[in-house]
């Protein structure tokens, strides 16, 4: 009867993919199999039998859990300590299969000697990535080197409350120090069951996912909230692929269903998982955002649109539509004439001057890549409400490579106001990620997705004074730059820097 559970919900699963296209509109996005969801301990499966599934639900991407039994015929266990004879049996369980082995964890260890095995294994494999999760953070700046010397990533997974990572800042924090070799393998189940907006929570995480879990559950804020077949959930699964799409995101989100459910439920719902998650990167951006990639239970009932707006939360923290901040030809800018164009989509300055868009901005998050010649100097320039007397007018994000004496003119401050949480190195020639997002008062700016500033704009009430006592240039308040205002780049000829992948949201007052 459980085979011929399985085969009807690989038949369902074939006959409601027939018509996406697996080459979508997302296609740098990839859908994996994280194997605990057939896991051997609670359904007796071994690591043969999750692959195939994956082959049933068109997955080509495994991420191994250690401790999966590999297959009927080795009997060991998935992972860095298995017999050469138990590696060659999973590579041929992969290569008959054509599936490709791309991550390992989530996975840990207990002393140096072990860590580096765990990365041995993982290069000899040929993997990605490995999925870690150590209770110990000290163990960090080990995992990040051994990373680096064996060219596999490190992810930080994130299990829900208590568990060190939850908190996806303290996750960021401790990746950021180390770009190179480390990131997020996010788990936005895990996420939610901590009460964090898993759409909003990829947007922090932006230019540090390395991996996901992708999941949508029953509700938010509770521990105990069940995995659901995606697009029926509290999630919002669509606009997470939506999130991830609008980042430009490379990587592979691996289904992992936790539940204790019957086998022949779990084939059914991982099935209707895997066929949503097909047509919703073949979906456009406007279908994703409006909900039209229905769970297969809707694809056919007439009245969709009052059935779905029942099931989707109302308290997702969505902002609108990314937009370029200029268009291709600069009709939507104020500049010089000639001193600034795109070339192969960057934008470069030919002249000394400032680009200003020539629409307001109040409340708003600006992303954009930045690359600086040696000494390059330049500046954000936000909420300007006078271009031709800029400096007391409007608040400057400091761009520039090198050191600085002064922190508060240093790459990330905000110039003579606030200094960044580090001063941070800037290699010449190397493209960097920047993220401002202007609040009501609040102010951020991440580099990276290291976030440097944080500041409440409200404190700086004095002319002239910042809130330590030391003072500033500024003939106004700086509590007053809380109002919209226009958006500048500069350029110096002689301490180039150029931008590209500019784009800008306005964000609402009230988030939905």
């Amino acid at each position: 009867m459980k085979k011929q559970l399985f085969a009807l919900s690989a038949l369902l699963l074939s006959l409601l993919t027939l018509h996406a296209s697996l080459n979508a509109a997302s296609g740098d996005i990839e859908l994996g199999l994280q194997s605990y969801t057939f896991r051997t301990k609670q359904f007796n499966l071994t690591l043969e039998d999750a692959l195939d599934r994956a082959v049933a639900m068109k997955i080509k991407n495994i991420q191994a859990y250690p401790g999966h039994k590999i297959s009927a015929k080795v009997d060991e266990k998935f992972g860095h300590n298995m017999s050469d004879a138990a590696k060659a049996e999973v590579r041929s369980l992969f290569k008959k299969r054509k599936l490709n082995l791309t991550s390992y964890g989530v996975v840990n260890g207990k002393t140096e000697a072990e860590w580096r095995k765990i990365f041995a294994f993982a290069k000899e494999m040929g993997l990605r990535d490995v999925a870690v999760e150590p209770k110990d953070t000290g163990v960090i700046p080990l995992i990040a080197k051994l990373a680096e010397e064996y060219g596999v990533k490190a992810a930080v997974h994130n299990h829900a409350k208590p568990t060190v990572y939850a908190d996806p800042e303290f996750a960021l924090a401790t990746a950021a120090p180390h770009a190179k070799s480390m990131g997020l393998c996010a788990d936005t189940g895990h996420w939610m069951r901590s009460g964090y907006d898993p759409v909003a929570t990829l947007r922090k995480a932006e230019g540090r996912l390395v991996s996901l879990h992708f999941k949508d559950l029953t509700e938010r804020g509770v521990k105990a909230a069940k995995d659901m077949p995606w697009g029926t959930g509290a999630g919002d699964a669509a606009l997470q692929i939506l999130e991830l799409r609008r980042q430009g995101f490379k990587g592979i989100a691996y289904m992992e269903y936790e539940n204790k459910v019957p086998v022949a439920q779990l084939d059914a719902e991982t099935a209707l998982c895997a066929d949503w998650f097909h047509r919703a990167l073949a979906a456009s951006d406007d279908d994703l955002r409006n909900g039209r990639v229905l769970p297969a239970g809707y694809v056919n009932e007439k009245n969709i649109s009052k059935t779905w707006a029942k099931k989707r939360p109302a308290n997702t923290e969505r902002w609108p539509n990314a937009q370029p901040l200029f268009d291709k030809n600069l009709s939507n800018a104020q500049f010089k004439a000639g001193s600034w164009e795109f070339v192969d989509g960057v934008l470069t300055g030919k002249a000394n001057g400032t680009i200003w868009t020539k629409e307001n901005y109040g409340d708003f998050a600006l992303n954009l890549d930045f690359r600086c010649a040696e000494k390059g100097d330049s500046g954000i320039i936000l909420r300007c409400t006078d271009i031709s007397k800029w400096v007391q007018n409007a608040m400057e994000v400091q761009i520039q490579q090198g050191e600085n004496k002064n922190p508060k003119y240093a790459m990330g401050a905000v110039v003579d106001i606030a200094a960044p949480s580090r001063q941070l190195e800037i290699e010449p020639g190397r493209w960097y990620h920047a993220t401002v997002i202007a609040q009501g008062p609040k102010l951020q700016v991440s580099i990276d997705g290291e976030r440097v500033i944080n500041i409440d704009l409200s404190k700086w009430k004095e002319a002239g004074k910042n809130p330590d006592g030391s003072k500033n240039k500024f003939q106004k308040a700086y509590a007053e730059m809380v109002g919209e205002g226009r958006i500048g780049l500069q350029y110096y000829a002689n301490r180039a820097v150029t931008f590209r992948n500019l784009v800008i949201e306005r964000i609402p007052a009230k988030t939905e």
